[in-house]
Order: structure tokens, then sequence, then C-alpha cells
């Protein structure tokens, strides 16, 4: 017997089963919303938490529309599945959020530089980029970006003379112009389907240059008030435009001269939004069940200032995992540990983060950077 929600019978299923599901996991929890889960590793983050977990390829036709026959409401986690086995589903009557069409959008670099163009939104010049005939209109440094298939700072080279071409990708990619700039930002945004939107408070990224990753976010960002704005509208422009229907992360470029660029925008809850768990009214995760289940938009506001540091595999440590220094940072005021529940480590693996809020944006550094000298991630036999 299918259990009520809210009055009404409700089947919600979710592809992916990672840390951004188990997340939202924990926030249906609390709307007491049952989720179901497909995901093709058996070890997934979600695989012991979920109400149901399938193992299933994401990207395989039947195997989507197998698992959502019997769903009222599908969401992502990941853009990479099957979109035509959604739109099939679509048109037997489940609602898809974010839509089919928007993820095919969006999970390509391409489509996503030419979406800007055509909507005007601002962004770094591009071109498409054939190896075997194209050139390169732009000088050196440019940005060359495989169209799909990047993630956490995989599928980006910094290419910095010509014969760094010939170890680049030959894959179909893009090449943008390297925009000098002063803060890598993003904004997070909800769009229901009534059409209302909220935004989070702009987030200010800090990158491990190794990696290519994030590896802080600190929230409010050290903006004007006229550069927050103009980031929230753009959000708000953009997921407007696309008339989308979920939550969309926006990546932005603050540029040397003042101006805000779009880099890219991704269709689901997302890394730089893991703080609002801890400092904000209303979480990234709630905000998206509220906005898929057209409920009203929940208080953005932040409680306090706040960083969030990701937790990755050390260089040379592969095997199970162990958290070094969890005891010592437990120590500290206003420090949230989120593990995600994977097994083993490798070098740079995402395996949680940590939310840390304090009086003012001093002392959320000061307990930031102890909390990354203390906490390691290793593998421990």
């Amino acid at each position: 017997m299918t259990k009520t929600w809210y009055g009404r019978e409700l089947q919600i299923g979710v592809l992916g089963g990672g840390q951004l599901g188990r997340m939202l996991l924990q926030a249906a929890n609390s709307f007491d919303i049952q989720l179901h889960m497909l995901d093709p590793d058996p070890a997934a983050p979600c695989a012991q938490i979920a109400y149901s977990f399938q193992v299933g390829q994401l990207t395989d036709y039947d195997t989507v529309m197998a698992f959502g026959q019997n769903k009222d409401l599908l969401t992502v986690e990941i853009e990479n599945v099957n979109t035509d086995a959604l739109r099939a589903l679509e048109k037997q009557g489940v609602k898809v959020f974010p839509q089919p069409h928007i993820l095919e959008l969006i999970r390509d670099k391409g489509l996503q530089k030419q979406f800007y163009l055509e909507q005007q939104i601002p962004t770094a010049p591009f071109v498409f980029y054939d190896s075997s005939k194209d050139q390169i209109p732009f000088d050196f440094p440019v940005v060359h970006k495989l169209r799909t298939g990047g993630y956490d700072g995989k599928g980006v080279n910094i290419i910095h003379e010509a014969s760094q071409l010939n170890t680049s990708f030959i894959e179909p990619s893009i090449f943008e112009a390297c925009i000098p700039f002063t803060k890598e930002l993003s904004v997070i945004v909800a769009r229901n389907e009534a059409g209302q939107t909220k935004c989070f408070p702009l987030v200010e990224c800090e990158f491990n240059p190794e990696a290519n990753l994030v590896e802080f976010l600190f929230s409010p960002a050290a903006v004007s008030a006229e550069i927050e704005t103009q980031a929230q509208a753009i959000a708000i422009d953009i997921i407007e435009k696309l008339d989308m229907v979920g939550l969309l992360a926006v990546e932005l470029f603050l540029t040397t001269d003042g101006d805000l660029l779009v880099n890219e925008i991704a269709p689901r809850p997302h890394n730089s939004g893991h703080h609002t768990i801890e400092i904000a009214r209303c979480s990234q995760f709630e905000q998206h069940l509220r906005a898929i289940l057209n409920l009203p938009l929940g208080d953005t506001q932040l409680h306090s200032a706040g960083a969030m540091l990701n937790l990755v595999g050390e260089k040379g440590h592969e095997g199970p995992v162990y958290y070094e220094g969890l005891e010592e940072i437990l120590k500290l005021s206003g420090v949230h540990p989120h593990l995600y529940g994977k097994a083993h480590t490798k070098p740079f693996r995402k395996m949680g983060h940590v939310t840390i809020s304090g009086v003012d944006m001093d002392d959320v550094r000061s307990k930031a950077q102890k909390v990354k000298e203390t906490m390691k991630v290793i593998s421990k036999q």
C-alpha cells in the first residue's frame, strides 16, 4: 500500500545515490517523505539508508524506464542520466524535475555556453573546437573544456602555449578566453512550479590549486551589496529563462573590471550549498524538495557567518577510510562534520565536508584553518 503524504499518495524517485542523495534523504525525513533511489554502485552512500535502493545504470533506457514506471515524481542528484527515458516517462504523466531538456542542455558545456550567448547572459567568450581543423581565436592562456563528462575539476585544462594542445582533449570540446578575475563566486537559486524564486546569499570559493577542487567556501561572500544583488538577479534570470523547476547552482567569476561572468551551472543541490544545512534557516536540500513539490520556498537567510571545508582523500592514501583528527575538531564550537559513508578513500576523492559557523568571518576563518590542519582523510590498515 502506498503511504500517503500531505493528504495524497506520493512516490518520489531519485536518480543517483551519492552524497547529495544522502543529504537529500536527511531533509526528506523531516517531511516524512520516502525517497526511492537508483544508483549503479551497490555500496553508494544512500544504499543503506534510502527507503528503497535499486542497483542499476542511470544511463540505461530500460533501467530508468522500469525505475520510473510507478513513480509520481522523479528528480536527480547527477546530470548524466538517460533523458530519453525521462522524456518518455513525462509523456506517461510522471513529473520530472529538473526537466529532461534542461539536463541535456546543462550537461553539455557547449550547449550551456550557446544558451548564455543567445539569452544575453554574461559569460566569457568561447568557441567550439575540432582539433583536426579549428584555430583558437584567443591569446594564450586559454581554458580548454570537455563538452561532456567533466566533473570536480576534471575535464578542464588551462593551456599556456600551443604545444600543450597536443596533450589536451581530443573529444568534443570548447575553448574559452581566460578572463582575469578576483573571486570565484556561487549563488543557489530555487524555483517551484508556481514560479516563485528565492536565492541563498552569495558564496565565495577558494580552490585547492593541485586538485582543482573547491577547498573552502565562505558565506556571506566578501563583496559589495551591489555585486550580491547582481549575482542573484543573474541566477533568477537564468532559472526563469530555462523555465526550470528545482534548484540551480550558478558559478560566477568576478572579473578584475568588476563584472560578473557566468562560468557553469548545475541543476541540483550543489557542493557550494552544503553550508546551508547548519547556517541557513532552510537548507538547500529542503529547498530542493520544496521546489519540486511546489511548496512555498523556505527562508534563505543565514543564522551566522559560515564556511565549508571539503574533506578529500590525502595523497598517498588508498584503501579503507580513517578520519584522523575527528575527535579533536569536535571539541570546537560551531564545527559540524558530515561524512558521506564511503568505505574507501583515494587521493582527492570527496569523502565528506565540515561546516563551520562563528560570530563573524574572522572567527569562522580561524576555526576553518584549524579544522584543515587537524582533520585528515587517510587509509589506516
